[in-house]
């Protein structure tokens, strides 16, 4: 072969190869989209949504987290990310030749391909534009668009960017959501102990968060801090001050979590009324009624009752156990030397490592700690799946726990490194808490279940569940429309009605014992349901499905005896908002959420002002209201008594304790308190609404309500008597009561004296 043949065959060979390299990079690139849309990108608006006093609570648009610009965010925080993202990010033009050949070498060790030597260009070039994926093709696509990006933005424009997109984990895109999340503040006040460990969380969320592992959040964040050393943005003084600085977590229940029902209430609301195209490209601007402390509470009591409730079902046991793991190993996890705030309600999940009788070693949060058998003893109780019960003897922890096992724990103190645990344990059944104000009708509360991650169900407004006996208040009400008064008898003995599926249908007391002659006060605060029943046979059915309609019921109601025990359905908010027609001497409301609505320019589009109007007399809602308190102060409602201030409640439960209600008020604010399963299985025996519900209610109230406690006063057209409680007639006897009336309806007789004769003979004197 001459050399001239050599030559022409390598240069064909050399064409062929060029093109294929060109053909391919050509393919490559066709793929890749444009990103001249990043040198002109502004972060669009949204949906702006705030609490009643005007702090922003959510968003609704497009993209993912708050923008922040690079001017607002501390010139520590994007020290920090360069340090130990990519520490020679101002000296490369989007790839960093250097880092990649380190990289390459680290592939080639351990075999595989890793995601070493991406430059901070090339993963917001993933972010913005590409898959997560691994592989070459991407990776090639990757260096493209970063050297792109090189060219069309500065270099702070490009960590603008990429401090608003990346992820941080907990739902949190960008420093400012992941500011919120993890410290409760905004990015613009981050310590650099906070702003370290924030930069730490990018390489992996899961595994960094202090949230799910605070023993590898600190190793991170010491990482963080010596390469910010190295780099020369701190001293070695600045370093050691920060890492020993003591870091206060939020809890997550203050952040989107804690307002997620509520939120989602208003997205589904603006959505149907504005569209999606304003809503979340207009920049509209929600003000609610939302109060944020309040809020708080009404998330703090559901999940804290609910997990007492779940206890008093028993224990489920361990979720897993994990027979592989390396005990003597993670037993030598080291101490953590920084305070941490714990957040009272938060439950974690922990490993158990070792079990005697009386203590368990549980890690948890990268902590290790001691779970003593005092703190557990409610897991004497063990549900079975198949749902039968079985009450341990001798309790011990070795009976329930076993090293590997998952479980869930609370931390109930951090002492001179000490940490000590309480078992706990995620409820299977659910809640719902909403509260109103008084006369505006504004939803100052609003809580859909124990956890809008686990369920978006907002059971306030779309559980439509039996209210059982706290459906009494609106029957009493109404007797007291009809000309009955607080003092009025009516007979508690044994009656039987035509229905039922025996042709026949005789009710009964809770407690299975009658009380002869009752007053309509002692028979509420007692929930007598033969009294009920009879005063609505007395009444007229009829007269009491006007008054229901009156005071606000809109759901379908049977037009029979057994509506006086609350046999139809009806949701929390609807109860609310019926209550607080009492609450409101008499004034109907519509719950409202929003207050009003504006555009971009400020411009209101909608407004919502309270609008009562006076459906009931002032004098029934005051009756009413006297006659609850009475339920709180002796009845089945004594519960709320802790919270030391007057309280005007009923409770409500349903046959098999299918459902437990609390509802009830001050005079400042009206609250809803459900418990039950979605699919309406029994809670378990006794657990009542006193009993399941009213705590939860007088926890939510306890955080809710501020201020020096206040009566409720009669109004006008309200009169106070002393009658005998056994006839309901006055009296001047020394064990006669006060009781209200309505003027003109009080009793003009007093109770005869017996004479006698007549107290020799009782059966001769008649109080009837």
């Amino acid at each position: 072969m001459t050399l001239k043949t050599r030559l022409i065959i390598i240069l064909v060979l050399s064409s062929v190869l060029l093109g294929g390299i060109a053909g391919g990079y050509l393919a490559l690139m066709r793929g890749i989209p444009s990103i001249d849309e990043l040198k002109h990108y502004h972060a669009v608006p949204g949906t702006k949504i705030f609490a009643d006093d005007d702090v922003l609570i959510g968003e609704l648009k497009a993209e993912k987290g708050i923008f922040l610009p690079i001017k607002n965010i501390p010139k520590h925080m994007t020290q920090a990310l360069i340090a130990v993202e990519d520490s020679r990010f101002f000296k490369h033009k989007g790839i960093d030749y250097i880092a990649i050949a380190r990289a390459m070498v680290k592939d080639i060790i351990h075999v595989s391909l890793k995601e070493g030597g991406s430059t901070l260009t090339q993963q917001l070039a993933k972010v913005v534009f590409l898959t997560s994926e691994k592989t070459l093709t991407r990776k090639v696509k990757e260096a493209a668009l970063a050297i792109r990006i090189e060219k069309t933005l500065t270099k702070q424009e490009i960590l603008e960017l990429y401090l608003n997109k990346v992820y941080f984990g907990h739902g949190a895109y960008g420093v400012e959501m992941a500011a919120r999340t993890y410290f409760g503040k905004s990015a613009r006040q981050l310590s650099l102990a906070e702003a370290s460990l924030i930069a730490g969380l990018v390489k992996a969320p899961g595994t960094y968060s202090p949230f799910n592992d605070l023993a590898r959040a600190k190793d991170r964040q010491q990482i963080v801090l010596s390469r910010m050393e190295e780099e020369g943005y701190i001293t070695d003084t600045e370093r050691e001050a920060a890492y020993a600085q003591p870091l206060y977590f939020s809890s997550l229940k203050r952040g989107a979590e804690a307002n997620g029902y509520f939120l989602e209430y208003i997205r589904k609301y603006a959505e149907d009324t504005y569209g999606e195209e304003l809503v979340y490209k207009a920049g509209l601007k929600i003000y609610t009624t939302l109060n944020r402390s309040m809020q708080l509470s009404a998330v703090n009591a559901i999940q804290n009752g609910l997990r007492e409730v779940d206890k008093r079902r028993g224990w489920r046991g361990a979720a897993e156990n994990k027979k592989d793991i390396d005990i003597e190993k993670e037993l030598k996890t080291r101490e953590i030397a920084t305070t941490v705030v714990n957040n009272p309600g938060d439950i974690y999940t922990g490993l158990v490592l070792q079990v005697t009788a009386e203590e368990a070693t549980v890690k948890t949060r990268g902590m290790i700690g001691k779970l003593s058998v005092k703190d557990a003893l409610w897991a004497s109780k063990v549900l079975n799946k198949s749902g039968s019960v079985k009450a341990l003897k001798n309790f011990n922890l070795t009976k329930i726990l076993h090293p590997g096992d998952v479980i869930r724990v609370s931390i109930k103190s951090i002492q001179n490194r000490k940490v000590t645990l309480a078992l706990e344990q995620e409820p299977e059944l659910e809640g719902a808490l909403v509260a109103l104000e008084p006369y505006s009708g504004f939803v100052r509360a609003m809580v859909g279940g124990y956890d809008f991650s686990r369920s978006d169900y907002n059971r306030t407004i779309m559980a439509k569940r039996q209210p059982g006996s706290a459906f009494k208040p609106i029957i009493y009400a109404s007797a007291l429309d009809h000309g009955f008064t607080p003092a009025s008898i009516i007979v508690d003995e044994p009656v039987t009605y035509p229905g039922g599926p025996k042709g026949e249908w005789q009710p009964e007391n809770y407690d299975h014992v009658y009380y002869g002659p009752t007053r309509l006060r002692e028979a509420l605060t007692y929930s007598r349901n033969v009294v009920t029943v009879r005063l609505v046979d007395t009444m007229g059915i009829d007269s009491l499905l006007s008054f229901a309609r009156t005071v606000g019921v809109t759901a379908d109601m049977p037009r029979n005896l057994s509506i006086a025990l609350g046999s139809f359905s009806i949701t929390p908010i609807e109860l609310a908002s019926i209550y607080n027609v009492f609450a409101s001497s008499g004034m109907k409301s519509r719950p409202i959420a929003i207050k009003y609505v504006t555009d971009n320019k400020g411009r209101i589009l909608e407004t919502n002002e309270p609008e009562p109007a006076q459906v009931i007399s002032p004098q029934t809602a005051f009756l009413i209201t006297s006659m609850m308190e009475d339920v709180v102060q002796y009845g089945t409602g004594w519960r709320a008594k802790a919270l030391g201030r007057p309280v005007a409640a009923k409770t409500g439960t349903t046959n098999d304790y299918k459902d437990a209600w609390f509802v009830g008020y001050t005079t400042n604010l009206v609250a809803a308190v459900w418990v039950g399963f979605d699919n309406a299985r029994t809670l378990g025996s006794q657990e009542t609404g006193g009993m399941a519900a009213a705590p939860i209610w007088t926890s939510f109230m306890s955080g809710a309500v501020t201020g020096d406690p206040e009566e409720f006063s009669p109004p006008e057209g309200v009169v106070s008597m002393t009658i005998d409680p056994k006839t309901g007639l006055l009296s001047h006897d020394a064990a006669a009561v006060r009781e209200y009336f309505k003027e003109s309806t009080q009793p003009k007789q007093y109770t005869p004296v017996p004479t006698i004769w007549e107290i020799r003979d009782p059966s001769k004197f008649n109080f009837d």
